[in-house]
């Protein structure tokens, strides 16, 4: 069911395989990334960032599933890390049956190492504890928790923890990641990557030459 702009779907499903491999997909998506920070007036890579997860419900395609208890939700769980222009630094989809606190060692091992300037990294309750002394010892960062004031009832928008709830919305535009159709986690995060390129490249202003 592709466009007819594209080239048969074996050929060009063997560059999908062959760019989710060997990390060519990310790096474009990395490199779109930068180019949209400094159009915003901001330095390539970031100093603060937030973390959360989404479960979302699996098609009855096989692979890593298993059942959310707090969300009801039977499938996987949609580890990501933002910028403070939700913007994804790194993402590790896993089976939703693994709590919080250990999801978010899988995606913060994927920071060390590639963003010399990140220091603080926001969270929710969920991610509270021994988990704040782990990403100190990781990569020297600074875990802090925003918890919601038991104050005020109702709906209330947190500051900072807001940038990743907008960035789990963008995900709902696009019909593949209305729920998880992939078989391998692998394909999962290649589907994110893609669907952020697709937003960020719409961000950027034409270059004029």
């Amino acid at each position: 069911m592709l466009p007819r702009e594209f080239g048969p779907w074996p050929t060009v499903h063997h560059y999908y395989r062959l760019w989710r491999r060997d990390g060519t997909l990310q790096k474009i998506h990395d490199a779109l990334r930068r180019q949209v920070r400094v159009q915003d007036g901001r330095k390539p890579t970031p100093s603060p960032a937030i973390i959360d997860s989404q479960s979302v419900k699996t098609a009855e395609k096989g692979g890593a599933r298993g059942y959310d208890a707090g969300k009801k939700i039977n499938g996987r769980k949609r580890h990501i890390v933002v910028d403070t222009l939700g913007l994804v630094l790194a993402v590790v989809v896993h089976a939703a049956n693994i709590q919080d606190r250990d999801g978010a060692k899988l995606v913060l091992a994927l920071l060390k190492g590639r963003f010399s300037r990140l220091k603080l990294i926001w969270a929710d309750g969920g991610y509270a504890g021994q988990l704040i002394e782990w990403a100190r010892k990781l990569g020297r960062w600074v875990l802090e928790i925003v918890r919601r004031s038991d104050d005020r009832a109702g709906f209330v928008v947190l500051p900072k923890r807001w940038i990743v709830e907008r960035t789990f919305s963008w995900f709902g535009r696009y019909r593949r990641l209305s729920k998880d159709y992939e078989t391998l986690t692998e394909s999962s995060e290649s589907v994110i990557y893609l669907a952020m390129t697709h937003l960020m490249v719409r961000l950027l202003k034409p270059c004029v030459l």
